[in-house]
């Protein structure tokens, strides 16, 4: 036999090397995926941003809403969850047979503003009084106030059988 090396040696070692690594990756991946994604339930991607802040006596939930009117957006508390969605639609003008939209000033050389819409849910880290959230639009910016539950110093007797 020859003194060669074969250059297959040590292959197996760095295979499962390489195994080893990966799965401590997708480890590391879920793990951030799942610390990510503990408060925002929304399905899928989402252009729409939102900041969920804690200030002691109430969560604010601050969305950048750019182009929606009140109208468009709808907001929802179900159990200790916040849903928000909006959808704004294209403004409609009669067009010719190509579907040109023609505006008062003329016709639209070029048009990208759109139906737009999104759906977001945020789920709330502690119960929220439903009867006094309050929610408001000024300059593109939804704000939504969901004052916390106060917990009630009542006990409650529990007979044992």
């Amino acid at each position: 036999m020859s003194d060669r090396p074969n250059p297959l040696d040590g292959l197996e070692e760095w295979i499962d090397r390489m195994n080893r690594q990966l799965e401590t990756a997708a480890r590391s991946w879920e793990s951030e995926l799942d610390n990510r994604s503990h408060l925002d339930l929304s399905m899928g991607g989402s252009s729409t941003q939102l900041d969920l802040a804690d200030t002691g006596a109430e969560f604010v939930v601050t969305v950048d809403v750019p182009g929606y009117e009140t109208d468009d957006l709808e907001l929802r508390v179900r159990g200790e969850t916040l849903e928000i969605s909006g959808e704004r639609d294209r403004e409609l003008f009669e067009g010719d047979a190509e579907g040109e939209a023609a505006h008062s000033a003329g016709t639209y050389i070029r048009r990208e503003r759109e139906t737009r819409s999104f759906s977001r849910q945020v789920r709330l880290p502690e119960p929220v009084d439903i009867d006094a959230v309050t929610a408001g639009v000024n300059n593109g910016i939804l704000t939504v106030r969901l004052p916390k539950r106060e917990p009630t110093g009542d006990a409650h007797e529990i007979d044992i059988e």
